[in-house]
């Protein structure tokens, strides 16, 4: 995936692929991480951001991710 802006490095390559380009095999993020970390890149807090469903309070991304701080300046 690309970032730009937003408070994202310029230039930054995180992680590693095999040499097909098929799976990580280094710095591995779940959706639920890059889901957390464009939240956080637009300013909003991801536990705090939540919706009724089935009579109670769901996080967007759930209780899984964690914003993957080595992208931001």
């Amino acid at each position: 995936m690309w970032l730009a802006g937003s408070g994202v490095k310029g230039g930054t390559v995180y992680g590693a692929t095999d040499e097909y380009g098929y799976h990580a095999v280094e710095s591995k993020v779940t959706v639920h991480d890059l889901h957390a970390t464009a939240l956080h890149l637009l300013g909003l807090d991801r536990k705090r951001l939540t919706f009724p469903s089935g009579g109670r309070q769901v996080r967007l991304t759930g209780v899984h991710g964690e914003a993957v701080k080595a992208l931001f300046a």
